[in-house]
């Protein structure tokens, strides 16, 4: 059985503060830090002691000082693999969030969704950022270890399980997988049939009320 555990960040502060996240570097709010404990003492009773495992993260802060909380647990360096970054908003990065929500141009509800420009410069498009994160996961799964966990951001999530799947990239343009900030996602692959599933979609209960 394989088992991959991707995990959201928690909360951040560019969460608190009311910018834009993206690849605006924030680091982890002292409850984000809890909650990085948290994650880390969930991932240490997942894996099987003495069992092999890789640790993967996002180099951003929020995600980088979240894998290190694993990685203590776990016993394991983080590799950073800055494709595993959130989506850049460009121009946006680090403004208030009503500075993107004037200035952004939604995607059109049919045609190139992909392509899409959404009026900020410097942004990428769905297209670039699926690009690179399906990338990064194929390169994590021709890894023949049976546990890894992958520290990623929240939209980042959406195409990390998309590529597990094996998603072809012409259906992106709509899916969405949604997990709340410190969420693990569990994804399954059976040693007989080598059916992937997602056995848990951002689950929450190792954060506690």
């Amino acid at each position: 059985m394989r088992s991959i555990y991707v995990v959201t960040h928690p909360e951040a502060t560019h969460h608190v503060e009311g910018v834009v996240g993206g690849w605006h570097d924030s680091p982890l709010t002292p409850a984000g830090r809890r909650a990085a404990a948290s994650i880390a003492r969930a991932l240490r009773a997942a894996v099987p002691d003495g069992a092999g495992v890789e640790l993967f993260s996002s180099d951003l802060q929020r995600t980088r000082q979240t894998a290190e909380e694993v990685a203590g647990l776990l016993g394991v360096e983080p590799v950073l693999d800055r494709r595993l970054r959130e989506k850049s908003y460009g121009e946006a990065e680090g403004r208030p969030q009503e500075w993107l929500d004037r200035r952004f141009v939604p995607p059109p509800a049919a045609g190139d969704r992909m392509g899409h420009h959404e009026g900020v410069p410097g942004a990428e498009t769905r297209a670039v950022f699926a690009r690179r994160v399906y990338a990064a996961v194929d390169e994590i799964l021709r890894r023949p270890c049976a546990h890894q966990v992958i520290v990623t951001h929240g939209f980042a999530l959406t195409f990390v399980v998309a590529a597990w799947i094996g998603m072809p990239f012409e259906a992106l343009g709509r899916v969405s997988f949604r997990a709340a900030p410190g969420s693990i996602t569990t994804l399954r692959e059976d040693d007989f049939f080598h059916n992937r599933q997602v056995a848990g979609l951002g689950d929450t209960r190792h954060l506690g009320s």
